[in-house]
């Protein structure tokens, strides 16, 4: 067996400097975010994937990651437990006005990384007070090999609902770029593809619906997080929704029987160490902020996992 995650890990940012004055911004963005809780949240994180070991018997051989904020948290990551600095990063800083990113994180022993690329988005600002463009988080691409098949990894975390979705178009221009190139695969070479993130949107919206089929309606991809959707099965809340914005969406190859990996199942992984301690949050996830007060949790998304049978 193996395993794929994605997990949004929600602002793993690096210690601020302390500001000069009590008012100053932060890089964070966050309050008092000093080293005992930066420490405190990576411990979370490696303990996420010590806990998917324990259910499995294995760590996930790839992991997506979003809202991670440079290359250092990574490598301070992979060095703890479970990782035991077994693990290879694939980052690129995007242009994003947060600074976070998205990241892949794979077995070195399994997986050999023979491209990648990180796919930058420009949007032009009407408003010229802003600036000529906005910019938002990349999306990164890697072409693996594993056991001596191909597969193409997709990294997104789209721009956000907010403000009545003033952010959708960005998130339909984002889509449909990415679906121009898994068609792309798909013709010339029909290798595995996976495409996993938090795309802001929930199975049943319109963009994940179409990354499904081509140009003729034929279906080149599925979602195996539909069926958790509609069964009430959420990986994020906001406010009393509960929403499924975490997903990893397959080609058809990895559900043929003679493919190297076979996928067999979706999971929301929300065992009860990683859930909101407040009786008012209850099943929700227990997270490092609520606004500015500090709670000490893991993240305000829970992970998302896919297994796989290997074809021996």
């Amino acid at each position: 067996m193996e395993l794929f995650s994605f997990y949004n890990v929600e602002n793993l940012f690096l210690p601020d400097p302390k500001p000069v004055h009590k008012l100053d911004s932060t890089v964070s963005g966050l309050r008092n975010w000093d080293d005992r809780k930066y420490r405190n949240k990576l411990f979370k994180i490696a303990h996420v994937f010590q806990l998917i070991k324990e259910e499995n018997g294995i760590l996930p051989f790839m992991i997506g990651l979003s809202e991670v904020s440079g290359k250092k948290v990574l490598e301070d990551l992979v060095q703890m437990q479970p990782f035991s600095a077994e693990y290879g990063i694939v980052h690129y800083n995007s242009m994003d006005e947060r600074k976070v990113d998205v990241a892949l994180l794979y077995n070195k022993k399994k997986i050999e990384v023979m491209d990648s690329e990180a796919i930058t988005f420009f949007f032009e600002i009407t408003n010229k007070n802003q600036g000529n463009y906005d910019t938002t988080r990349d999306v990164l691409y890697s072409k693996v090999k594993y056991r001596g098949q191909f597969v193409h990894v997709f990294i997104a975390h789209l721009p956000s609902k907010r403000e009545k979705d003033i952010n959708k178009p960005k998130r339909d221009f984002i889509m449909n770029e990415i679906r121009t190139r898994i068609l792309n695969i798909v013709n010339e070479d029909k290798e595995n593809i996976i495409l996993c993130g938090d795309f802001n949107e929930n199975p049943d919206d319109e963009n994940l619906k179409n990354i499904l089929y081509n140009d003729a309606q034929e279906k080149v991809m599925e979602n195996p997080f539909v069926p958790l959707f509609s069964a009430g099965n959420y990986s994020t809340f906001h406010y009393k929704s509960g929403l499924l914005f975490d997903q990893i969406i397959l080609s058809k190859s990895l559900f043929s029987e003679d493919n190297m990996l076979i996928f067999r199942n979706a999971e929301i992984f929300r065992p009860g160490q990683i859930r909101s301690r407040d009786r008012k949050q209850e099943g929700r996830p227990f997270r490092t902020y609520a606004g500015t007060r500090y709670l000490g949790g893991y993240s305000d998304h829970f992970p998302v996992f896919v297994r796989f049978e290997i074809n021996k």
